[in-house]
């Protein structure tokens, strides 16, 4: 069966037509039962938050895996389980809801149903510390599932449930992070989804220091299989952890992950995670999610590559190596000297593989006396200054009068918004400048306008003294 309903198609969160021979039903009646009022159905929007209970997080499975799909799947229908109560026995909504929600780009069920079924095949171990005692349980992630289609004019609905062991503690937990819904389902990695959600829950821990745990119950947690036997960490890390850590940083702006190695002798035995806040910024640049550096992006698509393939480099490459590398190959396009590219994205991809740029980016260049003290990169200054800029963006627009406010809106909309992922542009249409997601888009785009010319490096190092960020001798 495949889906043929437009998510968007109001006929999809119909209520269901009374019963058209008119009989009666009993009270009890699963027909009865349906046609009871109900919370209204609707989709996620684009700050929906769910309340993910801490030990549902670093979940290892015992039996069975996981995969990015069915984490996405399962947040989505957590979160609107816990929309219609924890006192409810089984929930349901249109499954077109359920697939924009998962961000599923498939509409065939049949893929659907073999996610489904790893959430209900899929061993867990439920390990809880509450006051006085201790708690484990051995549990699926899911329970029954239904999907009910009624044919023309009826939306496709799907129904589930929860085990009974786990169900109020998911629906209703008391140690829970708060996870934004429309950030973990732009996760390209099932190891970037994980690694965001544990970064979510300690980042208000007083240590910030995540679990420590050897390799092999990492690679189990990070990649969402239970079979998981020998873990050779040089391509672990190099396969998993790194682009994983890159996605994380790229795709929201509250924290970095650092990678803690415990070692015995000179192997790496266990894994810890610190998280470091991101240095303060404008409200709304602080509390932003799932922004892009657009004009990194642009760089890239002005290369040669396509905007799908741009979008997706950019996220799993660390921005410092990435911008290095295209300022190489655009300043190798400008040297008449040597022989033109025949594909300038090709060279790209090449120069990123085996190191051209030379990265990580040199320090800025200071007296001789004070440069081996110099301890901020050109690229981390060169963001302060960004965000500083954003800041005082921000100021200079509340000050303009509603009319200028409206063309610099307009003006944004016609010239960024054609290259904004969806739930931005969608967040944009919706809140405009007071956006989460897309205002501090328009503050970078609006101190790109204002601005002049680009800092020199005096700039930026006469900058950098002034905010203490350099730490001279």
């Amino acid at each position: 069966m495949d889906i043929t309903d437009d998510p968007d198609d109001p006929a999809l969160h119909a209520q269901q037509p009374a019963d058209p021979a008119g009989h009666e039903e009993a009270p009890d009646s699963p027909a009865a039962r349906e046609r009871r009022p109900r919370a209204p159905l609707r989709r996620a929007t684009d700050d929906a938050m769910v309340q993910k209970a801490n030990e549902s997080i670093a979940i290892r499975p015992k039996k069975g895996r996981l995969t990015l799909l069915s984490r996405r799947i399962y947040n989505a229908l957590l979160f609107h389980a816990q929309q219609q109560g924890v006192e409810e026995r089984q929930y349901s909504i249109p499954l077109a809801t359920l697939i924009g929600d998962a961000h599923f780009n498939s509409r065939n069920v049949a893929l659907l149903k073999e996610h489904i079924r790893e959430m209900q095949t899929t061993l867990i171990e439920w390990n809880s510390v509450g006051a006085g005692e201790q708690r484990w349980t051995s549990s699926q992630l899911l329970g029954a599932v239904e999907i009910a289609e009624r044919g023309s004019g009826y939306p496709v609905i799907i129904s589930w449930s929860y085990p009974d062991r786990v169900r109020e503690r998911l629906l209703k937990p008391s140690r829970y992070t708060r996870i934004l819904l429309e950030v973990g389902a732009q996760m390209r990695s099932y190891a970037a989804a994980v690694l965001f959600e544990l970064g979510m829950q300690y980042l208000t821990s007083p240590s910030r220091l995540t679990m420590r745990e050897d390799l092999h119950w990492w690679a189990s947690v990070l990649t969402g299989r239970s079979d998981v036997e020998k873990v050779d960490y040089r391509y672990f890390k190099r396969d998993v952890l790194r682009p994983a850590l890159a996605e994380v940083e790229a795709l929201q702006q509250d924290f970095i992950l650092e990678l803690i190695e415990h070692k015995e002798g000179r192997r790496v035995s266990e894994l810890q995670f610190r998280v470091l806040r991101r240095s303060p910024a404008p409200l709304e640049v602080a509390q932003a999610r799932n922004t892009f550096d657009l004009e990194l992006v642009e760089r890239l698509r002005q290369l040669g590559l396509k905007e799908e393939d741009a979008d997706l480099l950019y996220t799993r490459t660390d921005d410092t190596l990435l911008r290095a590398t295209i300022e190489h190959v655009e300043q190798r396009l400008r040297n008449p000297a040597l022989p033109t590219l025949t594909s300038p994205a090709a060279y790209l991809r090449d120069a990123l593989k085996k190191g051209y740029a030379g990265v990580p980016a040199p320090a800025l260049p200071v007296a001789e006396p004070a440069a081996s003290a110099v301890q901020a990169s050109v690229q981390g200054i060169r963001e302060e200054w960004e965000r500083a800029q954003s800041r005082d963006c921000e100021a200079r627009f509340g000050t303009l009068p509603e009319e200028e406010q409206l063309m610099l809106r307009q003006a944004f909309q016609d010239e960024a918004l054609p290259g904004l992922m969806a739930p931005i542009a969608r967040a944009w249409e919706r809140d405009g400048p007071r956006s989460k997601i897309a205002g501090p888009l328009f503050l970078r785009w609006l101190a790109r306008r204002w601005q002049s010319a680009e800092p020199t490096e005096k700039d930026l190092l006469e900058f950098a003294i002034a905010r203490g960020m350099l730490q001279l001798g």
